[in-house]
Parts: structure tokens; sequence; C-alpha cells
């Protein structure tokens, strides 16, 4: 069966989506963006992963100001910095700190070889209003959630005219709290094949994308489920390492071919590939996350210690590739109440938890406790 979906229209990408989409490389780039409110408050940017002393220094000398360190509560907590300010704190960027220093504020997996650094004090009064959106950018650019920003100097031209002068990508911070519920609104299918799968031969696989160009998400449909449902469904986040390395530290890799083997066997259903690797965070910080439990923190802490939640993931990718295939309705294969919950608040009705476990071995055993104990996981 050609399970292929027609794009609703060829409604060009929405700019406020493209503007977030570009801001996120440049920032990943190692160059700096300029945050703002309208024409209201405006920060010069600079990821603090990639910052070098150079570009610290044009900082410093386009804003003719000292700047400042933003770091999430999480990160600023196992620094020991008091948290005077909401969302986000902020550290004077003073004289004796470096580029490598604010790196290392940044980097938990490299807490062991700075010791003794600080004490740092964070600033009371409160934060300009994009400071908070600054960490929103760098999650979406999927580097580690500490920026080093500096007020945009007000002038003739407001922000805007002070990034086009230095040929700078300038963004809003309304459109960056927005970005992942908008890109998942806009998804598209935009490729489709069959792709006999091992232990569910009648299967095709599906891209979505949003109109940013942005990554892609994966529906992987088995059989010819019937709409609108209810389908039996499993909510899937990518795992390079357990889906495609057969890793054991967790139980993803088992979980999703256990998910496609389950789903044939009942006759059908379908499988979304959210491309979210690490609970939201990226590869590269879930690799950092794997450094830190090495060091005896458990998977959440690890998390929480890179400056992240415990859990970054977002399921509107999944609602609206659901309702694009035309389900509204599903048997979700999940240990997870969360997802439940989220589903429905998202406005598919699901009819079934289905349980979805697996045993546990001696590199995972430790993650899966951690998972049922802190997560709420059914294990």
């Amino acid at each position: 069966m050609n399970q292929s979906v027609q794009p609703e229209s060829d409604t060009i990408p929405a700019p406020a989506l493209v503007r977030v989409d570009r801001a996120s490389g440049e920032l990943r780039r190692g160059q700096p963006v300029v945050v703002c409110e309208g024409d209201g408050p405006a920060l010069l940017a600079l990821a603090a992963e990639t910052a070098t002393e150079d570009a610290v220094a044009n900082l410093k000398h386009w804003c003719q100001t000292a700047p400042d360190v933003v770091l999430t509560h999480t990160r600023a907590a196992s620094l020991k910095i008091r948290l005077y300010t909401p969302e986000v704190v902020a550290v004077p960027f003073t004289s004796w700190m470096t580029a490598e220093l604010v790196r290392s504020l940044a980097d938990p997996t490299l807490d062991l070889s700075h010791p003794l650094r600080g004490p740092f004090e964070a600033r009371r009064d409160p934060l300009p209003g994009p400071a908070a959106a600054t960490i929103r950018l760098a999650k979406i650019a999927r580097l580690l959630p500490a920026v080093i920003v500096a007020p945009v100097p007000s002038g003739a031209g407001g922000p805007r005219g002070f990034a086009r002068r230095r040929e700078l990508i300038a963004v809003d911070a309304q459109d960056l709290h927005a970005y992942d519920a908008i890109a998942a609104s806009t998804l598209e299918p935009i490729a489709d094949a069959r792709v006999p799968l091992a232990g569910a031969e009648q299967a095709h696989v599906m891209a979505f994308r949003p109109r940013d160009g942005s990554i892609e998400h994966l529906a992987i449909v088995i059989g010819d489920p019937r709409r609108p449902g209810p389908v039996l469904a499993r909510i899937h986040s990518e795992c390079f390492t357990g889906d495609l390395l057969a890793a054991l530290r967790c139980d993803c890799g088992d979980q999703l071919r256990g998910a496609i083997r389950q789903i044939a066997e009942a006759g059908g259903g379908i499988v979304l590939y959210l491309a979210q690797e690490g609970r939201g965070i990226g590869l590269v910080n879930k690799l950092r996350a794997y450094r830190l439990q090495d060091q005896g923190f458990d998977t959440m802490e690890a998390n929480e210690r890179l400056g992240f939640e415990a859990d970054e993931r977002l399921f509107e990718p999944a609602a609206e590739m659901l309702r694009r295939l035309g389900f509204t309705t599903v048997r979700l294969l999940t240990n997870n109440p969360h997802k439940v919950d989220a589903m429905e608040r998202l406005g598919i009705r699901v009819a079934e938890r289905v349980p979805h476990a697996f045993p546990a071995n001696s590199h995972n055993e430790f993650y899966l406790s951690t998972k049922a104990a802190k997560g709420g996981h059914f294990l």
C-alpha cells in the first residue's frame, strides 16, 4: 500500500523559523547572534562552547561593555552559584576570565580537571528580557546551554540595524521560545518508501520535515492500520548508540526492535521516530552525559549537571505526524506515564497504555532503576 501523504500547501517557510534555524547555525560556528525583543532590549550572544578569545574581544568592542555569562539554574546549582533571578543566572565576565575558563564552566565533564574555580557571584538585579532566550537558542543549536552576552548599544536602527552593520543574524526572543511548537505544526511529509524490516516486512518509512528545512522526524508505518484508530503506536526518540550500535547502556535498541515486532504481530501500527537524541539534548551532549555517569551521576543528574532539564523532549512532532497520517486515537506502547499525559494534552486520545519493558543487563540496570524511581516509569 502506498502510504504517501501530500503536503497541504506549498507555503514558503515561515520567516521566523528560518531566522531561528540560521541563528542556531551561526552559534554552532562560533559566531555571535543578536537576540532581541522587538525594538526593545537586545543582547549580543556567543555560545560558551564555541567561544574564542577573538570572538569575546569583538563582543566587548562592539558593545563597549564587559559581558556576562548566562547559565541555567541546573548548571549554576552544580557550580554552587546562588539563584537570584528566574529561569537563568548571569555571572559577570570579570577581568581574569577567559574563553577557556567559560568553556570549563559550561562543560561539567571538565569539572575534575578544572578544580578551585570561583567563587562566582550571580547578578541580583533583573536580567534583560532576552537572557533566557539566548539559552533557548543554545539548546536549539544542540550546544551546551551557556552563553556569553553583552547588551546591544541603543542607537539609530535599533538592534536589527546593529546586526545589519556587522552582518550578523538577528532573531526575536519570542520566536525562540515558540520555535519547537511552530516547527512541529509545520511538519510536512516529503518522502516515503517501502522498507521491509526484520520482524515487519510490510513496512513503509515516511520522512516529515519542518518548513524551515531543519531536521526530519520519521514515521514507520507497519501493515495497513485502520484510521482513525485506535492504532498500536510507539513514540521512540532516536538513540544512535542503542538503536544502531546496540549499546548496552540503555534499553532503547530493545524497545525499538521489540516495538516493530510487536506491532507486526498485532497486524499493524506505527512507530514515530523522533529526532530527539539523549532526551532532547543531542548526541554530543549525550556522550558528555555518559562521561558524567561514569563518574557516578545517574542519567537524570547527568543531564541536569550539563545545564539541561532531566528530560528536554517535546511530543508535538509525534502528535502532528499522527494527525497528518489520519490517526486520532492510539494504543500507546510505553512505560512512561508522561508520554500518555503529553499525547492527551496534544489532542491525541490514548485508549490504552500497552506495557513495553525488557530485561535489564549489568550495564543498564542502574539506568532503568533511575527511570523507575525518578521518572515514574512502570518498570
